[in-house]
């Protein structure tokens, strides 16, 4: 395993301090409330409530939730909290919305004044992203669906809760997975730049509709170097495609142009819509900063390249399951299985894009979006 420490927590350490005064229940919330649309990283379990969905595309068994409050599998791809019960701690609410899919219909209209949860763990920008693997998930589109179906139910009251509150998404890694894992990467005449414009094209579509409903803050994390999943790691070395970080290297070049194309994107849209904001996160120079630096983490997290349930990496997959042994400090390290991060890594990456000057979210952070 190899073990190399992060420059990206030098930048959290200097932001501890000011986060922590705003810690979970200190006063009122940021803002009255977090619509969450994506994939498994901010997903808390609505992929539980669809009968079609494989056990590939579910987080509801042990030993997921292992450091969860009750300790038990709740859905989310995580051994605790994900990315999104994160930025709602630091927004001033407990965790994440809940999910859609465990709302009773009369209970939908008034979760919506605090939050709901729409992602799908294996859902991408494009409609049959994640179809082939999962079986059954919520598209981008249907997510979308939900949502501006609640919005409407709600009436004219809606307008002034959805514009003051935060739309946080997370998604477009399981397109680049699957993209970079198809026979279309080994085609000479392959057109990566096509494939990413299409991408930009579906969520420029999604966004100019959530701003439909009155959405106007927008968070948006771009997917970080895919490649160095512990389980793309292993696809790249089938491939003969590492890059310098032993990591799957078509992938992780995909990532770094599909954040760039992501920002001209929203530059250009918010041009045209009055009173949209966003921040956007940069995830892949984030991981970057990780994998190259000798910087000591203060959470001394540096095993970077293997599963700590089950033990996935360059040697092979594993699965994260009763079966699977887990590591001993699972605090040490960046992935809990074979794709997502531990609790801890979500962490680090809320808080710089809660408190980052810049350096890898833009125009602005979390803390300033909110207080717009």
């Amino acid at each position: 395993m190899a073990a190399r420490r992060g420059g990206a927590f030098a930048l959290v350490a200097l932001c501890m301090f000011e986060l922590a005064l705003r810690g979970a229940g200190a006063g009122e919330p940021l803002v009255p409330a977090m619509f969450v649309l994506g994939d498994s990283t901010v997903d808390v379990g609505n992929n539980n409530f669809l009968p079609g969905c494989s056990a590939d595309c579910r987080a509801n068994y042990p030993r997921y939730g292992v450091d969860y409050t009750s300790h038990e599998p709740t859905g989310r791809f995580s051994n605790g909290y994900n990315l999104a019960d994160h930025i709602a701690r630091f927004l001033g609410f407990a965790e994440s919305p809940p999910a859609y899919g465990s709302l009773p219909p009369e209970g939908i209209i008034r979760q919506m004044r605090s939050g709901i949860n729409f992602a799908s763990g294996g859902s991408g920008l494009q409609d049959l992203t994640g179809k082939a693997l999962c079986g059954q998930v919520h598209s981008m589109s249907d997510q979308l669906d939900r949502f501006a179906s609640v919005v409407q139910m709600m009436g004219n009251c809606s307008y002034d809760l959805v514009s003051r509150s935060l739309v946080f998404i997370s998604v477009g890694s399981n397109d680049l997975f699957e993209y970079a894992g198809s026979n279309a990467t080994s085609c000479p005449n392959r057109n990566d730049t096509g494939f990413l414009q299409g991408l930009v094209a579906s969520y420029r579509i999604y966004l100019q509709a959530l701003y439909a409903t009155g959405a106007r803050k927008f968070s948006i994390v771009s997917p970080s170097l895919v490649g160095c999943c512990p389980l793309q790691r292993f696809a790249g070395w089938l491939k003969d495609d590492l890059d310098g970080y032993y990591c799957f290297g078509t992938a992780n070049n995909l990532s770094r142009q599909l954040y760039r194309m992501l920002l001209s994107m929203l530059q250009d849209l918010s041009v045209g819509l009055a009173g949209m904001n966003y921040s956007i996160c940069d995830s892949a120079a984030m991981a970057d900063s990780v994998f190259n630096s000798t910087v000591s983490s203060p959470n001394n997290m540096n095993v970077l390249d293997t599963g700590c349930c089950g033990g996935s990496g360059l040697l092979g997959p594993a699965k994260c399951d009763m079966s699977a042994t887990l590591c001993p400090n699972r605090a040490a390290y960046l992935f809990w299985d074979g794709f997502h991060p531990t609790e801890t890594a979500s962490a680090v990456a809320a808080l710089a894009l809660f408190a980052d000057p810049g350096r890898y979210v833009h125009p602005i952070n979390i803390t300033r979006l909110a207080a717009l």
